[in-house]
């Protein structure tokens, strides 16, 4: 079981470190001043999800369950 443990702690770690790389590489919320007016409203806002912040946003989501997942494991008694 050592060995499961291990390579399931650099495992933690991998996915730790492409979290933190996709959370920095995505673009803040706030639109700045031309939200007010209505401005920010173009085709990009649109279609968000297929540009590429949209495949930013769905690869932060499925890497944030597999790092809840790989800590739950890695927290259980069984090792």
């Amino acid at each position: 079981m050592g060995v499961l443990k291990i390579i399931l702690t650099i495992l933690f770690i991998l996915i730790c470190i492409a979290l933190v790389v996709l959370v920095l590489m995505q673009e803040g919320k706030s639109a700045g001043l031309g939200a007010i007016s209505g401005a920010a409203e173009t085709y990009w806002g649109k279609n968000k999800g297929r540009s590429m912040e949209g495949l930013l946003v769905k690869l932060t989501k499925i890497v944030a369950v597999c790092f809840m997942l790989v800590a739950v494991i890695l927290n259980l008694s069984i090792f």
